[in-house]
């Protein structure tokens, strides 16, 4: 059993505030160590559960957060960037047999992070058809067009009561709940027990997991914080103009979205 992991911080145990999550600033370094400590806690449960191999892909900024030595043995992590548009998914590919997604948080314009975004702090809100666009999402739908399910979430509550709706059955793990510009943090021990209870269980269960499924046609509608940076990402091929700041394009490719996503918002 081959397993893809996908990580972010923002969701981990005791982040609320932007400087937790900048590489360089004092408090960081605690934080990517919880970063690291999930990770591999998801890790090994998911080996004892029966994986053979995992592959780690660490999501966050210039994706240098996650220790690289403390992870279990069968784990590959894929540290920076790649330039590849499935960015935090990079290395994903046919052979997974599911993806499991920890640190993760809740969608631009959403309340229920204070480190509320999707991708970058350069939107106000991106609906893909119709429904707030987290990195869940984005990243859910990427492993499904792949044939790939989405098994196991870690995160915000908001994030993962999202995820619930998005993937019936998947397994979720809150870390904490957002609250206007904070957030009511759970636990350590209580968070690392779950995060390995939930992460087993997914993958005890994995025989009954199928990816999301897949629309005809996928609307991407992203408004920006900005009315300038929407003129200039109007001139993406395929894009077109809502109004001042936001923005519209439509496939039955999701290729041609994710592509889209990854020049757009950054």
């Amino acid at each position: 059993m081959k397993l893809f992991v996908s990580a972010d911080i923002e969701g981990v145990a005791g982040i609320a505030l932007i400087e937790e999550t900048r590489s360089g600033d004092a408090a960081y370094a605690r934080y990517a160590r919880q970063m690291t400590d999930e990770v591999a806690a998801v890790c090994q449960a998911a080996l004892d559960a029966g994986a053979d191999e995992v592959f780690v892909k660490d999501g966050h900024g210039a994706a240098n957060n996650i220790d690289p030595f403390g992870l279990p043995d069968r784990v590959t992590l894929f540290r920076g960037k790649s330039g590849h548009p499935y960015n935090m998914m990079f290395g994903l590919d046919r052979s997974f047999d599911a993806a499991l997604f920890v640190g993760y948080h809740a969608p631009a314009g959403s309340a229920g992070s204070p480190l509320a975004h999707t991708s970058t702090g350069n939107t106000r809100r991106i609906l893909l058809n119709g429904a707030p666009m987290s990195e869940f999402l984005l990243n859910a739908t990427t492993a499904a067009a792949l044939g790939v399910p989405a098994i196991f979430l870690s995160g915000d509550r908001a994030i993962c009561e999202l995820a619930a709706q998005a993937a019936p059955g998947i397994e979720t793990v809150a870390t904490k709940e957002g609250a206007g510009a904070g957030a009511a943090q759970y636990p350590r021990a209580r968070v690392m027990r779950e995060l390995a209870e939930g992460a087993a269980r997914a993958v005890a269960n994995i025989g009954r997991a199928a990816p999301l499924p897949l629309p005809a046609r996928f609307e991407y509608l992203a408004s920006y914080r900005d009315w300038k940076m929407a003129y200039r990402m109007s001139f993406y091929p395929g894009m077109e103009r809502v109004d001042d700041d936001t923005l519209r394009l439509v496939s039955d490719d999701w290729m041609d979205i994710v592509t889209a996503h990854s020049f757009v918002v950054y």
